[in-house]
């Protein structure tokens, strides 16, 4: 297949790009300039040098392929002229385009599903109404709402918690009080659901890409300093003024996930090391 990709350049992008390339499809990878079109060319891809927020181009680069995936970092307006694109040019075929949303749209929830009600934070507000589009447009279309990515040493948790802030006697400061559960997928699985998604669904549907392995924040946190090292909260409100608002309430949920839509309609089966045995010390 011919496969159109946004965010080639990215973490969980160009991990994509790659099990494309795997698995043996052709990928012309969107990007701003020619530093990004080294990065994917280097990945695998053909890079095709463009914006995406220009409707006209952006129909005609999607109409010489077969597919589209979307994983480019977007303000609200240019997803909307992304949409825009695909929906002209996908209008009465079967080719399948795979959009991305994010699990913080759903809130404060032990157990999310795909159908649990949207309560998003301030920073994810603008994606339910994006996600709807895409599930009402009458194309193939499908949404995957991934966890907090890890994985390589990147990723939030690796971020927060490998290379967190630490206090002067040396503990590494949580991220508020450090009861709160996240949700997590490994990048290399979640990589494996989005081919998955663009292959074999059927379109009109979401997928949460969650491995069902849903730690605290403490659990993580300690897990990045070993047994023997020290984890110490954080007032929310210092959290907010270190992060950002927008950031930190997100960062604040208490959230879990297992994602068992994907696994029971097509299949998927995340594999790789725990987010606990990635952020341990070695």
């Amino acid at each position: 297949m011919n496969v159109l990709l946004t965010g080639g350049t990215g973490y969980i992008g160009g991990t994509v790009l790659g099990k494309l390339v795997e698995r043996g499809h052709q990928v012309r990878a969107v990007v701003r300039g020619e530093e990004a079109a080294k990065t994917v060319t280097e990945l695998g891809a053909e890079a095709v040098i463009g914006d995406l927020a220009d409707v006209p181009w952006l129909t005609a680069q999607l109409t010489g392929v077969d597919g589209a995936i979307h994983l480019a970092t977007l303000q609200p307006a240019g997803e909307d002229a992304l949409l825009d694109a695909v929906f002209t040019a996908f209008q009465g075929t079967t080719k399948p385009f795979v959009y991305t949303s994010g699990l913080w749209v759903w809130g404060n929830n032990g157990d999310i599903t795909e159908h649990s009600p949207a309560r998003p934070t301030e920073i994810s507000a603008w994606r339910p109404p994006r996600q709807e589009r895409v599930r009402t447009s009458g194309l193939r279309a499908s949404t995957i709402a991934p966890a907090p990515v890890y994985g390589h040493g990147k990723g939030l948790a690796a971020w927060l918690f490998s290379y967190g802030p630490r206090t002067e006697d040396g503990a590494l400061r949580m991220v508020g009080s450090g009861a709160q559960h996240w949700a997590s997928v490994h990048v290399e699985d979640l990589a494996d659901l989005y081919v998955t998604v663009l292959e074999r669904a059927p379109g009109g549907e979401l997928y949460i890409g969650a491995s069902g392995v849903n730690p605290t924040v403490r659990e993580m946190a300690q897990a990045a300093v070993g047994p023997d090292g020290a984890v110490v909260p954080e007032e929310d409100e210092a959290t907010r003024a270190r992060l950002g608002a927008g950031l930190a309430d997100a960062l604040l949920l208490d959230q879990q996930a297992g994602g068992s839509l994907a696994r029971a309609r097509l299949g998927w089966q995340p594999s790789r090391p725990s987010v606990l045995d990635e952020l341990a010390p070695r």
